[in-house]
């Protein structure tokens, strides 16, 4: 189940990595140094940049910890209740198995 929105995070993480990069490269290669206007904006995009930086970094750590919690989780249970991990198995596949055959 964890594997479901592993893409959709992988993807965002990506994206917001490149938005990241891109204004980095703008605040870099943009505007007139002496503008005050110009100053104060980059100020502003520098701190907002900062922010969503370190947000993606602690949320990317607790994804990280959670998926490693229920993956330890799963393998007490099926440590401690082999023939249950048995049976789920054996139904899924047999669900699998019934959808394919039609």
């Amino acid at each position: 189940m964890a594997n479901q929105f592993e893409p959709q995070q992988t993807s965002l993480d990506d994206d917001l990595r490149m938005l990241s990069e891109t204004l980095e490269e703008v605040l870099k290669s943009s505007g007139d140094k002496a503008d005050e206007k110009y100053i104060e904006i980059k100020s502003r995009a520098e701190q907002a940049l900062n922010d969503v930086q370190s947000r993606l970094s602690s949320a990317t750590d607790s994804y990280c910890a959670k998926a490693k919690t229920v993956v330890r989780q799963a393998d007490s249970y099926v440590h401690d209740k082999p023939w249950h991990g048995v049976g789920v198995g054996a139904a899924v596949g047999l669900v699998i198995g019934l959808l394919l055959r039609r």
